[in-house]
């Protein structure tokens, strides 16, 4: 894969035992440069003006202002210090680049993944929140319509309800924004009914799981109600809101996703797109033990190089499948 990378990313100090750390990132490169076929490259930064059409031109100006004054704690979990700018318009412009390469066609070893920092799925309009202040997945689908695309999915499967793609497109058609997320978990919205409204009516998708699904469940919702309603969808790119936080040994959440759960579901979209004629491109968000996260990257990576990733044993969760029968009831996939 092609690995979009900045090291002023590394610059967003957010201080001791916060865990969306800079560590992160290091954790990742160290795994990286024990696989094959990888590559990186450093895109630009985000133009200040395709930022401001996703977001609030006030807010954005507001938090520019705010860390060129020397940053502080935006809110209880999310802050900045004066480089968080920088590193934010360059994580944005990662996330361009992959979007833009996705959709002019890279594609096998040349998939292109963003790693930038801060994180982006949690950023509404016009704020900042959850440790993110850009929302680098949707400037990335930004960036592809205004380069030709038509239509863009976001499938976020960070643990997180990825409410800031939510807010930003909710009456949009030309965004589909997909999230599976730990049900009650921060920030505590995501749930089944919301699914648009005007031009984006049923383009909102969310599957909200209770705490304990597994690969299995995460899989069923994948097969039987996410490919099926995206292949009707028929978008031009699919961009993954990349968080590896689901994962069985992660410490900030209750869900038991694998390491090859995440290569199976990576499986998945590349199937999809072939399908589809798209592209497909990958978007960092969330992860915070740094072995899983550096290790789930990794097989996301051997995935897209051919590795046939181990499918689970098991039956889906009562839980999980009240979830999934719930969605095909409205009219979500198909039965």
């Amino acid at each position: 894969m092609n690995f979009g990378y900045r090291e002023v990313c590394l610059d967003h100090d957010t201080g001791p035992r916060h865990p969306e750390s800079a560590d992160r990132l290091r954790a990742i490169r160290r795994r990286l440069a024990e696989c094959h076929d990888v590559d990186y490259v450093a895109p630009p930064d985000a133009d200040a003006d395709l930022v401001k059409r996703v977001h609030d031109a006030d807010y954005v100006d507001e938090f520019e202002r705010f860390c060129a004054d020397g940053g502080g704690d935006w809110d209880a979990d999310t802050v900045a210090v004066e480089a968080t700018w920088d590193a934010a318009i360059a994580s944005a412009g990662i996330a361009a680049w992959a979007a833009t390469e996705a959709l002019d066609g890279a594609d096998g070893r040349e998939t292109p993944f963003a790693l930038g920092r801060p994180p982006g799925h949690h950023a509404v309009e016009d704020d900042a929140m959850g440790f993110c202040f850009v929302n680098n997945v949707v400037v990335g689908a930004q960036a592809a319509l205004e380069a030709g695309a038509n239509r863009v999915a976001i499938v976020d499967w960070d643990v997180h309800h990825g409410n800031g793609g939510q807010d930003i497109c909710y009456d949009r058609g030309d965004i589909f924004n997909v999230s599976l997320h730990e049900s009650g978990l921060y920030p505590g919205t995501g749930e089944i009914d919301e699914t648009g409204e005007g031009d984006g009516d049923m383009r909102n998708l969310n599957v909200p799981f209770p705490p304990g699904t597994n690969t299995v469940g995460y899989l069923a919702a994948f097969d039987e109600v996410i490919l099926p309603t995206l292949r009707e969808y028929d978008p031009d790119l699919v961009l993954v809101s990349a968080g590896f936080d689901a994962h069985q040994h992660d410490p900030i959440s209750r869900m038991r996703v694998s390491t090859e759960g995440y290569g199976l579901m990576t499986e998945r979209l590349t199937e999809l797109v072939a399908e589809c004629d798209a592209g497909l491109g990958f978007v960092l968000e969330g992860g915070y033990s740094l072995d899983t996260l550096a290790d789930s990257i990794a097989t996301v990576n051997k995935t897209i190089a051919s590795y046939d990733p181990q499918p689970p044993e098991g039956d889906v969760s009562e839980g999980a499948r009240e979830v999934i029968d719930d969605l095909l009831d409205q009219g979500f996939g198909s039965k």
